[in-house]
């Protein structure tokens, strides 16, 4: 299967449960509350998939991980480029869109280069589904799912971006971890990348919700 079949295939499954797409989360951050080979049940500081050293378990469970999360945010993006009344709202899941999608096939690379199975259809990371999105509760923020969503207009504005804010607050809390844990330069980077990004996107998205009152 090659890289961008792997992750249509994974998008597929994602979209099969739409009906909770929206729902507020908190991504887990200990990469040792994985197994991010998902090889066996055990972890250790030494990846044994890694011989040479380049890598350890903390960069791979982020990379596992963030894939789904970002997933995730792409799926909540699309539904605001379709429904958001505010063209500010649409600019920036457009700009979501467009971010993190090279990201996807980036550390999908990585996974296939270190011989690391991608994540399950539906798995998302181990955080109950849709990229972490739900926080095994299936509800956004007092029980909201999709299905529940006010419709296209200046409420689903603002319950979309406080879910895309407590969204970007879990991406950050995973990059900020991997930054401490990590040890590849490139998966660095790239988590610092990700914490800068998504801290510029949380402090527009709290602007625009005052705005939006």
């Amino acid at each position: 299967m090659t890289r961008t079949n792997a992750r249509l295939a994974r998008l597929a499954g994602g979209l099969a449960a739409a009906a909770v797409v929206l729902a507020g989360c908190s991504a887990a951050t200990d990469p040792a509350a994985t197994d991010p080979a998902g090889v066996d049940g055990s972890s250790t500081a030494e990846s044994p998939l890694d011989a040479d050293g380049a890598y350890n378990d903390a960069d791979v469970a982020f990379v596992r991980e963030m894939i789904p999360h970002h997933e995730g945010a792409l799926m909540m993006s699309e539904v605001a480029i379709d429904r958001a009344a505010d063209s500010r709202v649409v600019a920036l899941a457009e700009r979501i869109e467009a971010g993190q999608g090279p990201e996807i096939d980036l550390m999908t690379g990585w996974l296939e280069e270190w011989g690391v199975p991608l994540p399950e259809s539906g798995h998302m990371g181990g955080m109950g589904g849709m990229g972490g999105m739900d926080h095994g509760s299936g509800s956004m923020g007092g029980g909201m799912g999709m299905e529940q969503m006010p419709a296209a207009g200046p409420d689903f504005d603002r319950r979309w971006l406080e879910a895309m804010v407590e969204h970007h607050e879990g991406a950050v809390e995973m990059a900020q971890a991997e930054v401490e844990n990590g040890r590849d330069p490139e998966v660095i980077d790239l988590a610092r990348a990700i914490s800068q990004t998504q801290e510029r996107e949380i402090e527009e998205m709290e602007q625009l919700l005052t705005e939006l009152g």
